[in-house]
């Protein structure tokens, strides 16, 4: 049988704290989290509505002092209905190392995360938000933020925040 229940058994509940299964493979230093994070351009959510899973990529800005991510969305389509109707996500953001040609390997580091999406209101934390997502993709910011945040463009967009509950990280495997 597919779904076994005994399968489900040997789990913990979704909101209990799961183990690495290879610590060695761990990412627990706050700093090379952080490092991962200001390397990445995009991340990905997994996002659910009535037992129905989507994952959604983004781009994204991230404050470290409040451990929140933003990114901007439309003002109407599936993704902004699931995180309305469940605002509880996962992320990941990874760090392609590339392929191992001839090793059959692949070699990466990633961050993931569990965090609660809200929309922000306020036209100046929009502002701040689109400011620090320009920030973490362009090399030469200024002139994009001159050019493309502008009060029609702060007042149109959705712009949603994710406030992190938790953080891990891993890497490809170490050869030991």
């Amino acid at each position: 049988m597919f779904l076994d229940p005994k399968y489900f058994s040997e789990y913990p509940h979704p909101m209990q704290k799961y183990h690495q299964r290879r610590p060695n493979q761990a990412i627990d230093d706050p700093k090379e989290q952080l490092e991962i994070i200001r390397l990445g351009k995009h991340m990905t959510l997994a996002i659910c509505h009535a037992d129905e899973p989507y994952l959604v990529t983004v781009n994204f800005g991230y404050e470290e002092s409040s451990r929140t991510f933003f990114f901007h969305c439309s003002q109407a389509g599936k993704k902004i209905e699931f995180l309305r109707s469940n605002p509880i996500v996962w992320g990941q953001i990874i760090d392609d190392l590339g392929y191992q040609d001839g090793q059959c390997q692949h070699t990466f580091r990633t961050v993931q995360f569990r965090g609660e999406v809200a929309f922000i209101e306020d036209f100046d934390e929009k502002r701040r938000a689109l400011h620090l997502m320009i920030e973490q993709l362009e090399k030469n910011p200024e002139p994009v933020k001159k050019r493309f945040v502008t009060d029609k463009s702060v007042r149109d967009v959705v712009i949603a925040s994710i406030k992190v509950e938790e953080f891990s990280g891993k890497r490809s495997k170490i050869d030991e």
